[in-house]
């Protein structure tokens, strides 16, 4: 069995072809992280969101995850051999996340 890999077979046609790093286009993430503001985009697809996510993701809907204050205090126990970790606390979340995926699942 003959395997051509020239650019002008089948799937290389149909594909596009093979793409060199620099010519695939840029996925979001890429996009805000670092790709200049000035440096043209790939064509790519235009990704619209509905009114429920945009409410969604307004204020007060976790945004501010990331709270550095609160993660230094935690290293600085955690380093210190001071923190303690709240049983109760966890095996209550684990067992309402497990009730949710099981109430999800039957619905």
């Amino acid at each position: 069995m003959k395997v051509d890999s020239s650019p002008d077979s089948y799937i290389g046609s149909v594909a596009g072809g093979p793409q060199k790093a620099a010519d695939k286009p840029v996925s979001g993430a890429e996009a805000v992280a670092g790709v200049p503001a000035g440096k043209p985009q790939a064509a790519g697809v235009s990704v619209t969101l509905s009114s429920a996510t945009v409410s969604a993701m307004g204020p007060g809907s976790g945004g501010e995850v990331f709270n550095a204050e609160k993660v230094e205090a935690m290293k600085q126990s955690i380093a210190n051999g001071t923190f303690q970790v709240n049983a109760e606390a966890i095996a209550d979340k684990m067992l309402a996340n497990a009730a949710e995926m099981l109430s999800g699942a039957r619905a």
